[in-house]
């Protein structure tokens, strides 16, 4: 990342809302040396970014957490906002959320606050061109590997476009109010809770904690009673683990979680509701569906 307009091909950050950083597809794979994965929180929102300007879809794009992003590119550049509902304007004109749209050089886009969901993608035609460390350009906001957060006046060098914008009419699912449901299969650590406890996170509703971040998605709601007293070693920490502190209550780990943990994982978040739990905001209502193993081919 550089701090001057000097790079022909960038966008410089006006505004860089609440947090905003650089993402790809992380680091998977290197946990056993203690390196985090990391990486964009909704790959669908992500990848759709990616594919609607004409980019790989693995290229590096900006996460905004609840909108409030400003840059203005140096040269005329195809871009896509996905991810949370909110209003995007290019030039002070409103133009298309989840479309390409070609930004002048010299106007701002400017993506609103979120109105539904919680992260939103950015991705420019080319990509954003800053340099990988351990073969990611993701920022790691854990252990603070990769690019820093973004800040208003970093100007961000993009690559060139190489491939070809894609039509209209790519639609998001649109985000909907009520409780969201998060698929799960059984936990390492299943068996130290009581039935009653299982139940319980089948059952009940959990509410967003403010604390939750890029680490993890903190809930309030029912306590789940462990069976098994005791300390339980640290071990591997996997993406969607749902972990059970001592207070009883669910988190579940997201992109930038710890590669090791020392409370027992009940539960694991199915892949494909990942991108839901990047969505979910303060006050959002969660429940768990627990999945068996007829359930693997759906």
């Amino acid at each position: 990342m550089v701090t001057d307009r000097s790079a022909l091909r960038s966008i410089r950050v006006v505004e860089a809302g609440t947090q905003t950083t650089i993402q790809d597809t992380g680091r998977p794979g290197l946990a056993h040396l203690g390196v985090p994965r990391s990486g964009w929180l909704d790959d669908n929102a992500a990848r759709l970014a990616n594919r609607l300007v004409g980019n790989a879809e693995d290229l590096p794009v900006l996460e905004c957490l609840l909108g409030g992003l400003v840059v203005e590119p140096a040269t005329s550049t195809t871009v896509a906002v996905t991810g949370a509902e909110c209003e995007v304007r290019a030039g002070g004109r409103a133009v298309a959320h989840g479309a390409p749209v070609v930004v002048r050089a010299g106007e701002q886009l400017s993506v609103g606050a979120a109105r539904g969901g919680a992260r939103c993608y950015l991705a420019v035609a080319g990509g954003i061109a800053v340099d990988p460390v351990l073969g990611s350009c993701a920022t790691d906001t854990l252990s603070g590997t990769g690019p820093e957060v973004v800040q208003p006046g970093t100007v961000i060098p993009v690559g060139p476009a190489r491939g070809t914008p894609a039509g209209e009419g790519q639609q998001l699912s649109a985000w909907h109010a009520g409780p969201r449901v998060l698929r799960c299969w059984p936990g390492p650590r299943a068996d130290w809770f009581t039935d009653e406890a299982l139940t319980t996170l089948a059952t009940s509703s959990y509410v967003v904690h403010p604390d939750s971040d890029r680490v993890g998605l903190r809930l309030s709601g029912p306590p789940l009673e462990r069976s098994v007293e005791g300390e339980l070693p640290s071990e591997g920490i996997v993406l969607g683990a749902v972990q059970v502190p001592g207070d009883g209550r669910p988190l579940v780990f997201l992109s930038d979680h710890p590669t090791t943990g020392g409370y027992p994982v009940v539960a694991v978040v199915d892949p494909r509701d990942l991108s839901v739990c990047a969505q979910l905001r303060p006050g959002d209502e969660v429940r768990f569906r627990p999945l068996a193993p007829r359930d693997a081919a759906g």
